[in-house]
């Protein structure tokens, strides 16, 4: 899922809902002078920055700040709806990509404003906004950022793991492959992205995983997939870091799509 963020475009505008995007599709890497929520009624979007990924199945509202270079690419057949933020009220929202759980009201709000025929700056159009902003505030963040690295000693073993996260190889045999020690490569995990290798390698499985689930796979087979040794390991660390097990969200993200 990295590769996407070079020669940014700048973009003028956004059309509010998006054809629907076949799977795989790439979304080119580009920014604007506003920032862009952007809600997968169906599917999973992908953003990609120079500083981390964030996965958004069905259900997930994607928040990108004004001016944040970044690109994308959807995970079955998915379709977005975009919503325009002015730059004063950016401020009231993190000051770097996130992802929110979309609460009923939330997404009632923001279809209601995207499908809205009435002036942009109408009353109606202020106040689903001022609904959106204020239930964004409260709504709970996923924690799912896969932070990438600039060290280019580490990228050439995060690349490797991109690639093939079920890679069973140890820090010191992919040091080995890409000619750095495991002391060194240790040490940029913990200095450069706050994380050990572990930990690491484990989001993004899991990222993978909510992906894969989102389309449909069981429990059994994105564990055995993505390198786990058994699929109790695998439902404790997703549970761990999503909040629920794999099979509940599984059958949320099923429900979302009917």
């Amino acid at each position: 899922m990295t590769g996407l963020v070079h020669e940014p475009v700048f973009w003028t505008d956004d059309s509010p809902v998006c054809e629907p995007m076949a799977h795989g599709e790439d979304i080119a890497a580009h920014f604007h002078d506003f920032g862009q929520l952007r809600y997968a009624v169906s599917g999973a979007l992908v953003t990609v920055t120079q500083v981390g990924t964030w996965v958004a199945p069905a259900n997930r509202i994607t928040w990108v700040p004004p001016c944040y270079v970044h690109s994308g690419r959807s995970y079955g057949e998915t379709d977005v709806r975009l919503l325009r933020v002015t730059a004063a009220l950016a401020g009231r929202l993190p000051a770097e990509p996130s992802v929110f759980m979309a609460s009923a009201l939330l997404r009632e709000a923001y279809l209601a404003l995207i499908s809205d025929h009435d002036p942009a700056d109408g009353p109606r159009a202020r106040l689903l906004l001022e609904v959106v902003i204020a239930e964004l505030a409260r709504a709970p963040q996923e924690s799912l950022r896969l932070p990438e690295p600039g060290d280019t000693r580490l990228k050439a073993v995060t690349d490797l793991l991109h690639a093939d996260p079920a890679c069973p190889a140890t820090l010191a045999e992919l040091g080995r492959r890409t000619g750095s020690s495991e002391r060194t490569l240790s040490r940029l995990f913990s200095g450069d992205l706050s994380m050990s290798f572990h930990q690491w390698r484990t989001l993004l499985r899991i990222q993978r995983a909510l992906i894969e689930l989102c389309e449909g796979a069981s429990v059994t087979d994105t564990a055995t997939r993505l390198g786990w040794s058994n699929p109790s390991s695998f439902i404790e660390a997703f549970t761990d870091l999503v909040g629920q097990t794999p099979g509940r969200y599984r059958a949320m993200a099923r429900a979302a799509h009917d």
